[in-house]
């Protein structure tokens, strides 16, 4: 056996309303649910993209909550979503307009193009091909 994919995909953010204007306004995903400063989670295509605030997860659950053990990190992380180059474009452009800047911006030698970015907590975000990991 072995996973056939991922389903969900968490980044850290002290500050969740600056992460929920982000993911929800420039980047247009939708918002699954929020639970006040720990977390607030979004649909990505059909895997979830989970922000929380790691002051709060790396608590162990009170009684009576579900048992998530607690987890969290400190420092940007990194998430790369899927996009066509016509795609990679738009958001570029759509990107610069909501004041976002580019990072980088570059063909992989092995073919396929990267954007990056940063999310208002530091995380380094990219739009990528999927061929620059040889997928369709």
């Amino acid at each position: 056996m072995k996973p056939t994919a991922i389903l969900e995909t968490i980044l850290y953010a002290g500050d969740l309303d600056a992460a929920e204007r982000f993911y929800g306004d420039v980047l247009g995903l939708e918002r699954i649910a929020r639970a006040g400063s720990r977390h607030v989670f979004f649909r990505c295509g059909g895997q979830v993209l989970l922000i929380f605030n790691p002051a709060e997860t790396s608590l162990a659950p009170p009684p009576g909550a579900l048992p998530v053990p607690p987890h969290g990190a400190t420092g940007p992380g990194h998430l790369c979503f899927r996009a066509s180059g016509a795609e990679i474009e738009r958001w570029r452009e759509r990107l610069g307009a909501a004041g976002v800047a580019i990072e980088a911006d570059f063909e992989w030698p092995q073919g396929g193009r990267s954007i990056y970015f940063r999310d208002p907590a530091g995380n380094a975000l990219e739009f990528a091909e999927p061929r620059i990991w040889g997928l369709d």
